[in-house]
């Protein structure tokens, strides 16, 4: 509350207090003129230092009360109006405990400025601080600071879970490009790219000459695979969509097939009833691995293996590529996803060159079992 601005607003409540402070204890009864000024200036300064309630609300709070307990010890018996707005500003700050503790002081030490005045005898000046303190309102002013604070809580609650929502479904919407041109526009840019490839490959060996049509077709494909990574390097892959699965595997097979890669698959096992992270899991790390065969790996076959086991999926994909236990993988984009995916489910993921020759995936997810 100290960044408080104190706004034209709070100089009229703190100076329409201190009026009808003045004027009150001007018109009331009071004691010897001895400290009259002195009461005239704490009945003013209990209400001008309601301006910086908002900023220094335990501050003004001692102040005020200071100010009542003076000016009734002066001689003036005037209702402690200035103190009840300090208890409700304290209140609304959340400084509930220092609020008790100035209350508690108000109602021992206004007996005894109400007896050292003069204007009452030992019993009429307890019964006259009650009835100035009036304890009900201080019960009012501290319970209406504590409404409007729950209030404003819930409010900037609200308003901090609509920001949250609207962040969410931004990076919810943000997160699904992302996957659709990853899991999608990639794997079939690679798909063109390979073909266009071999196709200026097998006409430069046979001594043809290369279409002008093919070469623009090749490089626009590669040029496509740099701005799709460099896109999606700005962009996190993540589980929350796309409904592909397991049942799906066959369709990437054939794909694979249909460019000239001898592709097999193989489920074993009985297959458990696994999430759809899982699911959705197993379908991208076949499709990332296929693609990296049929873009990198220069192969002929690749085989995918499934072993549906009780507690578990186990995924292998290898390939007879040009890959060697010599040669150190570079961590593409799609390998890290993977292993992103897979360690998010808790899974264990290992990827590259293989003994004599080829490269292989193998990864490991965890099948929670229904109770």
């Amino acid at each position: 509350m100290g960044g408080e601005r104190i706004g034209a607003g709070d100089w009229a409540i703190a100076a329409g207090v201190a009026v009808i402070l003045l004027v009150t204890g001007l018109s009331g009864e009071r004691s010897a003129a001895a400290f009259e000024v002195v009461g005239h200036v704490l009945l003013v300064a209990g209400g001008l230092a309601l301006a910086v309630r908002r900023r220094a609300p335990v501050a003004v709070l001692a102040v005020t009360a200071l100010c009542a307990v003076g000016y009734q010890a002066a001689g003036f018996d005037v209702p402690v109006v200035a103190f009840l707005f300090a208890v409700y500003a304290a209140v609304r700050a959340g400084h509930r405990t220092a609020t008790v503790v100035a209350g508690v002081a108000m109602l021992a030490a206004l007996p005894v400025a109400a007896l050292v005045s003069g204007l009452h005898d030992t019993g009429e000046a307890f019964a006259r601080a009650r009835g100035a303190l009036e304890l009900a309102w201080l019960v009012a002013a501290a319970a209406a600071g504590e409404a409007l604070r729950q209030a404003e809580r819930r409010a900037d609650e609200a308003e901090r879970t609509r920001e949250e929502t609207a962040r969410r479904r931004a990076d919810e919407e943000r997160l699904r490009i992302a996957r659709e041109l990853h899991d999608s526009l990639t794997h079939q840019i690679s798909i063109i790219k390979v073909q266009a490839e071999v196709a200026v490959h097998v006409a430069r060996k046979r001594g043809e000459q290369v279409p002008e049509a093919l070469l623009a077709i090749q490089e626009a494909g590669r040029e496509a695979t740099r701005e799709l990574r460099a896109t999606l390097e700005a962009l996190r892959d993540d589980d929350t969509a796309p409904p592909r699965g397991l049942d799906h595997l066959a369709e990437l097979v054939e794909r694979a097939r249909g460019i000239g890669l001898d592709t097999t698959l193989t489920i074993e096992g009985r297959r458990p009833d696994v999430p759809a992270a899982v699911d959705r899991t197993v379908y991208r790390i076949v499709q990332e691995s296929l693609t990296n065969v049929a873009r990198h790996a220069d192969a002929a076959t690749a085989t995918v293996r499934i072993d549906c086991r009780p507690d578990a999926l186990a995924i292998r994909v290898d390939d007879d590529g040009r890959a060697t236990p010599d040669a150190t993988p570079s961590p593409g984009h799609g390998l890290l996803g993977m292993r992103q995916r897979v360690t998010a489910l808790g899974g264990r993921l290992h990827a590259g060159p293989r003994d004599g020759g080829g490269f292989t995936v193998r990864a490991e997810l965890p099948v929670e079992q229904a109770s």
